[in-house]
């Protein structure tokens, strides 16, 4: 059917499209900022104001810490990519604000894989989508390795105990998950867009080694980046924390603020509670932490989207592709 469709109707089609894509984030970073139930709009600019944290230096350093924490992002992008055909920094970084729009709009940032594969010719768009899916693993493998540590820590500090018979009865119904899958993959029954597990697997296995080393450490140093821009944050509001105490609540906060599937525009509002949670045991007042939550969604995707919304809307279609 859209074959049949005529040029200036696929034209229109995409521009609607796009509007669309761009009206509905903006909607929806306005509602989160003044419908926000956990965090009053007003409440939160006073208090911004009364920490100086509008200060020309202060502005300066966040947005340095920002820029640099994108810069990896797209590095690991335009690396990955990279491996299966060339692909600039000016394209990687383009792909990659572009992508960001429509994933503040999707659950768990599905909109980041589509809207870069669209950006392909349809024969490659499958290679692009698992080079994306690495490219997340990587970035979840930090989470997960500083998060464990960080919980490690975190529980010892306190004194937490944790619950073995949960532990254990949660570790094996994830083995059982993961032989499911693998036992489905063989079988040919479990598949993502035509895509077996199995060759899901295969395809990352032969992703070159050092093009995954360095994935690993863009995504690491990624991780240490956003870690520290809130440990500056948490010191601009004069909470009293050395670094290494801070990156224990930090790291948990982030691990299982992770593992809880999110519409990636409520993101902010997991991260919001479970923050609370963590650095209510330091004592840390909520609005504090809060607005530390809310500053790191603005910096680090907010503002990026909004660079991403023009890309959005300066896209244009490949022209041997017929997808709108």
């Amino acid at each position: 059917m859209l074959h049949a469709l005529s040029y200036k109707t696929k034209q229109f089609l995409l521009v609607l499209i796009k509007l669309s894509i761009v009206v509905a984030a903006f909607y929806f970073i306005a509602h989160k900022l003044f419908e926000n139930d956990q965090l009053d709009f007003r409440v939160f600019t006073h208090f911004l104001f009364k920490n100086d944290v509008f200060s020309a230096k202060n502005i300066l350093f966040l947005l340095f810490l920002s820029i640099f924490n994108w810069f990896f992002e797209i590095l690991k992008w335009n690396t990955l990519v990279n491996s299966i055909q060339p692909l600039s920094f000016k394209k990687a970084l383009e792909q990659s604000l572009a992508a960001l729009t429509p994933s503040l709009i999707t659950p768990n940032r599905i909109g980041d894989y589509g809207a870069k594969a669209i950006y392909y010719n349809p024969s490659q768009r499958k290679k692009i989508l698992l080079l994306n899916v690495f490219g997340n693993m990587a970035q979840m493998t930090a989470t997960v390795i500083f998060g464990v540590l960080g919980l490690f820590f975190f529980m010892k500090r306190f004194g937490l105990e944790l619950n073995y018979l949960k532990f254990f009865s949660g570790t094996a119904i994830l083995i059982l998950i993961v032989l499911f899958i693998g036992f489905g993959s063989k079988q040919q029954w479990f598949k993502i867009k035509g895509l077996s597990a199995n060759k899901i697997s295969h395809f990352i296995k032969n992703i070159q080694q050092g093009i995954k080393i360095k994935v690993f450490i863009y995504s690491t140093l990624r991780y240490m980046i956003f870690s520290f821009q809130f440990y500056v944050l948490l010191y601009i509001f004069k909470t009293e924390l050395t670094y290494m105490e801070a990156m224990i609540f930090i790291t948990t906060m982030y691990f299982l603020a992770s593992v809880i599937p999110s519409i990636f525009i409520f993101d902010v509002l997991i991260k919001g509670s479970v923050a609370v949670y963590v650095f209510g045991f330091l004592g840390v007042d909520d609005l504090t932490v809060l607005s530390i939550i809310t500053l790191m969604w603005l910096l680090n995707f907010v503002l990026p989207s909004i660079f991403g919304s023009y890309y959005v809307l300066n896209f244009k279609l490949l022209k041997n592709s017929n997808t709108i």
